[in-house]
C-alpha cells in the first residue's frame, strides 16, 4: 500500500509538472493533472492540499533535482553556467515553470531561499580566497551567472530563430545545434571573463 501511494504520488507531481508548465497555475486543472496520472482527483487534495501548495512542492522537486543534476561550483562558475545551459535545454519545459513562478508566484520559498544563501557563502569565501574577482557584490554575481545561462530561453526575440550554417544538421524544433553550441561557448565564455580575478595594478 506504501509503494501504491509513493507510485500514485509519483505521477501526480510528474503530471502536475507538465501541467504548469503548460497553463501557469490560474490556467492548471486539477481534472487534467488526475486524468494524465490516472488518479482520483481528491487524492490531489489529501496529499499536496492546494493548488498553489501543488505548484510549490512541484518547483521545489525540480530545483532539487536540478542541483543534483548540476552542483553549484564556486571554483568554476563558467563550467557551472555552461551545466545550467545544457540542463534547460534537455528540459525546456522547466523553463516554462520558472517563468510562470516569476508572474504568479514571485518571491523565494524557504529551500530556494536557503539555497540562495549557501551559494552566496560560497561566493563570498572565493572571492576572499582571490579565485573569483572581488569587485562584484556575490549576489549581484551570482545573478549575472544565472542570467547568462537561462538568456537564450527567456529572450523574446533570440537566436533560437536564427538558420543554422550546417545543411545537414538534423536537430530537435528550434534548436539548431551549430547554434545552440555557439550560444554555449558565448555564456561559458562570458561568465569566464566577469569572474576573472583583475590583475593587481600595484603588484
Amino acid at each position: 500500500m506504501v509503494r501504491d501511494s509513493s507510485a500514485t504520488k509519483a505521477r501526480l507531481l510528474d503530471a502536475a509538472f507538465s501541467e504548469f508548465a503548460a497553463s501557469g497555475i490560474a490556467g492548471a486543472r486539477v481534472d487534467r493533472i488526475a486524468e494524465a496520472a490516472q488518479a482520483n482527483k481528491r487524492l490531489i487534495y489529501v496529499y499536496f492540499g492546494n493548488k498553489e501548495q501543488l505548484f510549490d512542492l512541484v518547483l521545489q522537486r525540480a530545483m532539487e533535482a536540478g542541483s543534483e543534476s548540476v552542483p553549484f561550483d564556486a571554483e568554476d562558475l563558467a563550467g557551472y553556467a555552461g551545466a545550467v545551459f545544457d540542463h534547460l535545454v534537455e528540459r525546456p519545459a522547466l523553463m516554462r515553470l520558472l517563468q510562470w513562478k516569476q508572474l504568479e508566484r514571485p518571491g523565494a520559498g524557504a529551500a530556494e531561499a536557503e539555497s540562495y544563501r549557501r551559494k552566496i557563502a560560497l561566493l563570498e569565501e572565493a572571492q576572499r580566497a582571490g579565485r573569483i574577482d572581488p569587485s562584484l557584490d556575490p549576489a549581484d554575481l551570482l545573478t549575472l551567472v544565472m542570467t547568462l545561462a537561462q538568456a537564450w530561453f527567456s529572450a523574446a526575440t533570440g537566436p533560437t530563430a536564427a538558420p543554422d550554417p550546417d545543411p545537414t544538421a538534423t536537430p530537435a524544433p528550434g534548436w539548431p545545434p551549430g547554434r545552440l553550441a555557439r550560444h554555449r561557448e558565448a555564456v561559458v565564455e562570458s561568465v569566464r571573463r566577469i569572474v576573472a580575478p583583475r590583475p593587481n595594478p600595484t603588484a
